[in-house]
């Protein structure tokens, strides 16, 4: 996907430098470390064209004995045989669904077959998990599906669309994450919708809807939240800024 307003701007652009390649032990080794620090999932961020590699970091960390939870980060824009394959494999589906429109899926993110494509994968991560999910000591997810949704400014129907799926499509016991973060990069810095960030009402109408749907599972957000979830990626810790 080439979402013109995307967050994460500075690591997602098709003009950067490929990574240096790395050994199998040195990835599992890097993945290793991190969980003796106490972490207890590995996650796939937007992992749909790696997926046979990822396959062998999972079976690698099984062979040396490590169990961690496995979460699959995605955009969504997945085929239904991918879902399906990984079943048993990942514990946690984490997707996000943008649009139900397609014809917004083309104009904001390049992707003219976003609605149904996106639909159908989380439907089978759904058909996979349910609505339920499994919570450790610490109250860290262990099992289950979450899906996000980041509400845009100018395009609340939108928004309201893919709660009217989910509810319609799956069940209100869904676990939603509705996000208020979104913040204007700076490639969509004169976009008339998109180069601010959300007002009030608008994410007050999208929460009403929420409500009146009958979801009663998930999350919500401050409307401050741009300012506290905007990763830098020129930093050596992105997420502590």
């Amino acid at each position: 996907m080439q979402c013109v307003y995307c967050q994460n701007y500075q690591i997602s652009r098709n003009d950067q430098d490929a990574p240096e390649k790395a050994e199998l032990s040195e990835i599992v080794g890097q993945i290793e470390s991190i969980l003796a620090r106490g972490a207890h999932a590995v996650g796939f961020v937007s992992p749909s064209h790696f997926v046979p590699q990822m396959r062998v970091i999972i079976n690698a960390l099984g062979a040396r004995g490590d169990t961690p939870v496995y979460v699959y980060n995605s955009n969504s824009y997945d085929k239904v045989d991918t879902i399906r394959s990984l079943d048993g494999i990942i514990d946690v589906w984490l997707p996000d669904l943008k649009y139900i429109d397609s014809r917004l899926g083309q104009k904001l993110s390049d992707t003219p077959t976003y609605g149904p494509i996106a639909c159908a994968a989380i439907k089978e991560m759904y058909h996979q998990k349910g609505s339920g999910i499994l919570l450790d000591d610490n109250d860290c997810i262990t099992s289950g599906m979450i899906i996000r949704h980041l509400v845009l400014p100018g395009y609340v129907e939108n928004s309201k669309s893919v709660l009217r799926w989910i509810a319609e499509e799956l069940s209100p016991s869904v676990h939603i994450s509705l996000m208020s973060q979104y913040y204007p990069t700076p490639p969509v810095s004169k976009h008339l919708q998109l180069g601010r960030t959300l007002t009030m009402a608008e994410y007050e109408e999208v929460v009403d809807e929420f409500q009146r749907l009958g979801f009663y599972r998930g999350w919500v957000q401050e409307l401050d939240s741009p300012s506290h979830y905007r990763p830098n990626f020129h930093l050596d810790h992105p997420f502590e800024a």
